[in-house]
């Protein structure tokens, strides 16, 4: 995982409590500094969410996807777990993931 994640974890952990967060995962490029570019990379996250109430879904996500884009300043991909219908795609993300959060 890169320097730039370690370094603000525990912000990043406090998101994820703050937006009832039950995992997140970082994916892709993040996950080592060789593919990681820090002038052009975005940030990839898988997140799923403890139980919401109806209505509160669209808030909680796009909450955490602005704090986290805050966070670290840079455009942020945050895919939830149960949105991936893509098998090839969940196949890559199952295979190359890394565990950040867990409530």
């Amino acid at each position: 995982m890169i320097s730039l994640i370690k370094d603000n974890y525990e912000a990043l952990r406090r998101l994820c409590v703050d937006y009832r967060v039950k995992r997140l995962d970082v994916f892709g490029s993040a996950l080592t500094e060789h593919d990681f570019d820090p002038e052009k990379s975005d940030l990839d996250f898988l997140v799923d969410f403890l139980p919401l109430k109806q209505g509160q879904y669209a808030e909680t996500y796009f909450g955490l996807l602005e704090g986290i884009e805050r966070l670290f300043g840079r455009h942020v991909d945050l895919v939830m777990t149960g949105a991936i219908k893509n098998p090839y795609f969940l196949q890559s993300v199952n295979n190359n993931h890394q565990v950040l959060y867990a409530a």
